[in-house]
């Protein structure tokens, strides 16, 4: 098989299972939503139709068997119900698995026997309270059918110049791809058959989108002919005509009656046709949507699919409308033109992506290193430097931007976490996402996945109370729980809140205390915002009992160590009775970062400058509660002298420079002897025994060669008396200062 064919399946087809689950959970929500099932069934049989063409059978059995229980919900047989939803989603789980033992081995030896009768036992099941015989049904279905009026709404039977009209009912033995046996049948029609209408429509038939059969209508033939002409074609297994000559007449009828009733019918026709160009035109968009991997719709979030297909109906009926008093040139000007801008965006092989930002970082050191080379005087190098620097800043800029990708693509995986993990203990959960578009960096967007699950399969299990507890505490039986994420200059703050039942200072207390972690007067001294802080040490949990999804104390400690491994941050607010609030910082990309030198003695340390709030002297500082602080709009910021964090052992300067840090990130000021310049660089994260070095978090080249260690601010250590002052801080003990000094 060709390797990127191959590739571009494995790829498509995890997309498109991501969006059909996502589409799966509206559907659940909203069972009355006759669009998503529309939507769902179509995805689902396109699903079976690519595992079935690349020849991988048992895929396409589970997709089959998955793809008939959502057509007899689709034409309400059977009602969407949480148990036939379980087996839906089983389904889709096991065509996952098959898929990853297919890009592992490249075939797939699992068995999907005992899933696929599941399904098709829920089925047949299922069709026993309505009635025993599901084919007797389908037939009961026909026989109710008002033919003629089938007639008048397939075919147009004032346009059509015919005395005689007949009604074939043909039904194919098509095998796993149902859509190219009748696409076969269709072509194979002979021209003396002039079939003027269908149902549903050819181009449905021709996707497989029918049920057993299909409905088609031959003028001027009588029905013997059409039976015997039809019956001999591809995988036909039985024709049924009857004539239905009378809907032409009743047409003539119809025409005759009036012109009131003639303009009524002409705006009836009107509809029908715009309604029918809208469908085609859908069908256009759906598969440019497919061939692409996704949509841009956000399926994750609860309003999203309606007011995605909203929008979108609302653009195909404007163009509609738009093109009825165009020329036929006009219309396939605006076809051509929507085909063009489909394509916006191309699949970049991830290997030549890292090795040409390798290269970004080898050119921004070599210009660092040639602008300290070059003499001050020599006009025309520094003229070229700058062009250099332009380039290479573009480049670097351009690089960048592809490498960032949406949340989305990690976001919509975590609808179906939540919704399993919520059935499995018994709570009602409303899950809503908002911010799936914010992009990050893809190094940081592969390793955030994990931490993110953690922390939502703690909001359900250890914040949502079970339905019964919240009903009594005056709250909705339904609990909520929202990711979202924003950006913030060069960072982003994805936010996990729930409206559960709060984290348990006290509890956190206990479990400190008898882990060993601090001493019971220590924990008694720290205000709840800080022992909150303890749910991130190794081996910490507060559930007693063991279960599948918590108890073992490694979940939140793995959120902690990843994030921060990515120069990062988390933090948790929590409000007993009223839920809990954590907060990831991320930074937009690795690697390539500004950087402000800050002195010390006589060596140099990187400060990221998306860090830095202010830089002032040192009269700002003051002392509070024992303290030296910095004061800022009522607020405090303990001092950190980088000498004795970094256990720098010489005098301590009498002047020197306090840079304030965000307090959005850490509420402290850091002291230094002084600042010299901001430049871009190139970080290398510390590795192996310097990684777990407080107060640093890797190192860079500059243009000299001397390798400078960056600063991490959430590590550098505070003194104690900083932290006390914070803790019992009163913004009315404040002592009067002079006016502060300008930045």
């Amino acid at each position: 098989m060709d390797e990127e064919l191959y590739q571009a399946f494995i790829t498509e087809s995890e997309e498109s299972i991501t969006q059909l689950n996502n589409s799966l959970l509206s559907l659940e929500s909203n069972p009355d939503d006759t669009e998503a099932i529309d939507d769902i069934f179509r995805q689902a049989h396109t699903l079976k139709g690519n595992f079935g063409a690349m020849g991988f059978d048992n895929a396409a059995t589970v997709a089959h068997a998955v793809e008939d229980l959502l057509d007899e919900i689709r034409h309400e047989r059977l009602d969407v119900t949480a148990e036939r939803m379980d087996l839906v989603f089983d389904g889709m789980d096991l065509i996952v698995e098959i898929l990853h033992d297919i890009e592992e081995n490249g075939e797939s030896t699992i068995d999907p026997t005992d899933t696929v009768e599941e399904v098709r036992a829920a089925v047949e099941d299922g069709g026993d309270a309505g009635n025993s015989n599901p084919a007797a049904s389908d037939e009961a279905d026909r026989e109710s059918v008002d033919l003629d009026s089938l007639a008048a709404d397939c075919v147009d039977t004032d346009a059509l110049d015919a005395t005689t009209l007949t009604h074939a009912h043909v039904e194919l033995d098509a095998g796993q791809m149902k859509g190219v046996d009748a696409g076969i049948f269709l072509s194979s029609i002979p021209e003396e058959l002039d079939v003027v209408g269908a149902n549903p429509n050819r181009d449905a038939i021709e996707d497989g989108e029918f049920g057993d059969g299909f409905d088609l209508f031959v003028a001027e033939r009588d029905a013997a002919v059409v039976e015997s002409e039809l019956g001999g074609l591809w995988k036909v297994s039985t024709v049924e005509t009857t004539d239905v000559s009378d809907a032409l007449a009743a047409g003539d009828e119809a025409a005759d009656a009036g012109d009131a009733p003639a303009a009524e019918s002409e705006v009836d026709a009107d509809v029908d046709a715009s309604a029918s160009d809208d469908s085609d035109r859908s069908t256009d968009a759906d598969g440019a949507v497919d061939s692409d991997g996704g949509s841009d719709s956000d399926a994750t979030t609860d309003d999203a699919p309606s007011v995605d297909d909203g929008s979108e109906g609302d653009a195909d009926e404007a163009e509609s409308d738009e093109s009825d008093d165009e020329p036929e040139s006009g219309k396939e000007k605006k076809k051509e033109a929507r085909s063009i801008s489909a394509v916006k965006s191309v699949r970049v092989d991830v290997d030549q992506l890292d090795e040409l930002h390798e290269l970004v970082e080898q050119l921004v050191t070599s210009r660092i290193k040639l602008r300290n080379a070059i003499d001050v005087g020599q006009t025309t190098a520094l003229d070229t430097l700058d062009e250099l620097d332009k380039i290479s800043s573009n480049l670097q800029n351009t690089v960048m931007d592809m490498r960032l990708i949406p949340l989305k693509k990690v976001f919509d995986k975590f609808p179906r976490l939540v919704r399993d993990l919520a059935r499995e203990q018994d709570k009602r959960v409303s899950f809503k996402v908002e911010g799936a578009d914010i992009e990050l960096d893809r190094t940081i967007l592969d390793e955030i996945s994990d931490p993110l699950m953690h922390v939502l399969r703690n909001a359900v299990d250890h914040g949502i109370e079970d339905p019964d507890v919240r009903e009594e505490n005056g709250k909705s039986r339904t609990g909520t729980i929202r990711l979202s994420a924003r950006r913030q200059h060069d960072t982003v703050i994805v936010t996990v809140e729930d409206d559960g039942g709060g984290i348990n200072a006290d509890a956190v207390r206990e479990k400190a205390v008898d882990k060993g972690v601090a001493t019971r007067e220590e924990v008694n001294q720290m205000p709840d915002s800080e022992v909150y802080d303890y749910i991130f040490h190794p081996g910490f949990s507060t559930n007693d009992e063991i279960t599948d999804v918590s108890g073992r104390g490694v979940g939140m400690d793995v959120v902690k160590t990843t994030v921060e491994s990515l120069d990062g941050s988390v933090s948790v607010e929590s409000e007993p009775g009223e839920g809990s609030t954590f907060n990831i910082r991320l930074p937009v990309s690795v690697a390539i970062i500004k950087v402000l030198f800050v002195q010390v003695e006589d060596r140099e340390f990187g400060v990221p400058i998306k860090y830095i709030d202010e830089i002032s002297r040192r009269d700002r500082v003051q002392t509070v509660s024992g303290a030296e602080v910095i004061v800022h709009e009522e607020t405090i910021f303990p001092l950190i002298r980088l000498r004795e964090a970094l256990e720098i052992d010489s005098p301590e300067p009498d002047d020197g420079m306090v840079v304030r840090i965000r307090p959005d990130d850490r509420q402290v000021a850091l002291h230094c002897d002084g600042v010299t310049k901001q430049e871009e660089v190139v970080v290398t994260p510390l590795q192996g025994p310097l990684s777990g070095v407080g107060g640093l978090s890797g190192t860079a080249v500059i243009g000299d060669g001397n390798v400078i260690p960056i600063l991490d601010v959430s590590t550098l250590e505070l003194p104690a008396d900083g932290q006390q002052a914070m803790r019992e801080f009163d913004p009315s003990q404040l002592p009067d200062t002079a006016e502060e000094a300008a930045d």
